[in-house]
């Protein structure tokens, strides 16, 4: 059994800004190839900042936790900004998570970096290379499980 902080399980049993946005700017999901936990992220942006931000996951405590606290770190944050987060930040915001849930954070800032990439690639503006690659990897895996019948969040 892992122990979680104080701050993990608060996020876990109070998460925040879950939800969806109906007008988002941009929608990212990211699949955790290590433990099958899904993450979804809706954006709003202005100008260059994010000025509102929603997520869901279907998956554990640290996975739920990770994505609320990733909503708090990024409103009012520039999209360049918020792509230099990384799964670090993320735990260190949470205090801290096991190292076999580690991966959780990674899963909330792909989504979140998907988000991103929906964004720009839906405004015709310069997607950075890295973005769109992990977006080709996960799409594929997101329509394979679509196709077995999976439905997803």
């Amino acid at each position: 059994m892992f122990m979680y902080n104080p701050k993990v399980l608060e996020h876990y049993h109070n998460p925040r800004n879950i939800g969806e946005i109906e007008d988002a700017d941009g929608v990212g999901v990211y699949l955790s190839g290590f433990c099958g936990d899904i993450t979804k992220f809706w954006i709003k942006v202005q100008g260059d900042k994010i000025i509102d931000v929603k997520f869901k996951t279907q998956g554990c405590a640290a996975s739920i936790a990770s994505g609320s606290i990733l909503t708090e770190l990024v409103k009012d944050k520039t999209l360049e900004e918020i792509l230099r987060i990384t799964k670090e930040d993320v735990a260190g915001a949470l205090g801290g998570l096991p190292e076999q849930k580690i991966h959780c954070s990674l899963l909330a800032t792909d989504a979140l970096c998907d988000a991103i990439y929906d964004y720009l690639s839906k405004n015709g503006l310069q997607v950075p290379k890295e973005l769109s690659e992990k977006h080709d990897k996960i799409k594929l895996e997101l329509q394979r499980l679509k196709d077995m019948g999976y439905i997803l969040i």
